[in-house]
């Protein structure tokens, strides 16, 4: 992705900035994993949404004041001891040529704590901005029961030491701005799909009863790398028989009885952004009448969603229609008797965002827009009869109504089982 990419972002969010403030991100860092090893480094997406880059412990400062935008970040110095252990670290000139900052507002992270007290919150004439700012924005995101948000451990001292400053919620700025995709990322997402049909496809040539689940996704994760995927967009999900009605399972360790149906969850990334495809197969490359029966309705949900999406539309009325589609293919095939009895064998919505996240950011309060990518993923689960099935897409949300980006991975009965055979 070109650097004009990243400076456009930065851009529009620098537009939404109130008067006088100053916004602060970090890259993150790895996570501790056990004595001396460390989780492999996963970059903070909305400091990848902004700068394109990929290193830990790197902040990047935005500003306005006024008609005037500043932007600087500040990365690790590159040392002989570095490069020896870790490998080459990137220089002020790469960071430029990835990010579209200029090189000389390229500082070493040493010099962040001087640069704040020194520039931004002083008074004196070397200040940057005209004033010193009252606002500061924070990523305040936080995940269901953390005390608080990682940027405050980040910049624990600023938050600290000047609590004059208002501080106001950069996350929701920066996840609405990527809920709606721009040409580059749509081809990104594309990639990531492209590269998840291959691995798809491995696994259905490879299949058969008695394979271990976990060697299925060996197969999957082998064959996205091989044709140039950095890796899997999430934790595959491997499920055959009963463990298919268990919705996140990941456990991937049972061997695949015959007869049974392998539900398939997973998604390859293209430059960290994801595919995320569900299919379902017959281990034997035959479905049984009993199977074929709800695998149709489930198939003829997801294409009866897919027709539906179109700009204005919000997700929980696709959520509604597949909710009740299903219901009344299952009362059909005698599986219930009510449409409330639904829940017991559908209990997932149908959609949600894709992007740089799996489930990716963007208020659902809001109808879908042209730019936006969403998965439709009816399901139905039978845990008494061992049958689980699922079935997703990943769609654009198109001016005057969708594209199915995932029309090229198979999920017709037929074609499954030609392809298996």
């Amino acid at each position: 992705m070109k650097n004009v990419e990243f400076i456009r972002r930065r851009k529009i969010l620098m537009d939404e900035l109130i008067e006088n403030s100053f916004a602060l991100l970090a890259s993150g860092e790895a996570m501790h994993k056990t004595w001396d090893q460390f989780h492999k480094f996963i970059p903070n997406r909305h400091f990848y949404y902004l700068t394109g880059l990929q290193r830990e412990n790197f902040f990047l400062f935005l500003a306005k004041d006024g008609d005037n935008y500043f932007e600087y970040i500040f990365i690790e110095e590159p040392s002989e001891f570095a490069t020896k252990w870790l490998g080459s670290r990137l220089t002020k000139k790469e960071v430029t040529e990835i990010s579209g900052i200029v090189e000389k507002n390229i500082l070493y992270v040493q010099d962040f704590k001087d640069f704040i007290a020194n520039k931004i919150l002083t008074d004196s004439r070397q200040a940057l901005l005209g004033s010193t700012p009252k606002n500061l924005y924070l990523d305040l995101f936080r995940y269901k029961k953390m005390r608080k948000p990682m940027s405050f451990v980040y910049f624990k001292e600023i938050v600290e030491n000047y609590p004059e400053l208002i501080i106001n919620d950069l996350n929701v700025i920066i996840s609405n701005n990527r809920r709606i995709k721009s040409m580059d990322e749509i081809e990104e997402i594309k990639q990531a799909i492209a590269y998840t049909k291959t691995g798809i496809e491995s696994i259905l040539r490879n299949a058969g009863p008695k394979v271990n689940e976990r060697q299925l996704e060996a197969l999957f994760e082998y064959a996205i790398k091989m044709a140039g995927s950095e890796g899997v967009a999430f934790d595959t999900i491997v499920a055959s028989g009963e463990n298919a009605t268990i919705l996140h399972y990941v456990e991937n360790n049972q061997e695949v009885k015959k007869g049974s149906l392998v539900l398939l969850d997973l998604g390859a990334m293209s430059n960290l952004y994801a595919g995320d495809i569900s299919r379902t197969f017959p281990v034997d490359g035959k479905f049984t009448n009993r199977q074929k029966q709800f695998y149709q309705l489930v198939l003829e949900v997801n294409k009866a969603t897919i027709a539906k999406v179109k700009p204005g539309l919000f997700v929980s009325e696709l959520n509604a229609f597949a909710k009740e589609s299903l219901a009344e293919g299952m009362i059909k095939l005698g599986l219930i008797k009510e449409k409330s009895d639904v829940d017991k064998y559908y209990y997932h919505n149908v959609s949600h965002y894709l992007g740089l996240d799996v489930h990716d950011t963007g208020t659902y309060q809001e109808p879908l827009a042209p730019g936006a990518v969403i998965t439709v993923e009816p399901g139905i689960y039978i845990a008494e009869e061992g049958i689980g099935i699922r079935i997703e897409d990943n769609v654009l949300v198109t001016k005057n109504g969708y594209e199915n980006l995932s029309k090229d991975i198979i999920k017709e009965v037929a074609d499954i089982e030609a392809f298996m055979n």
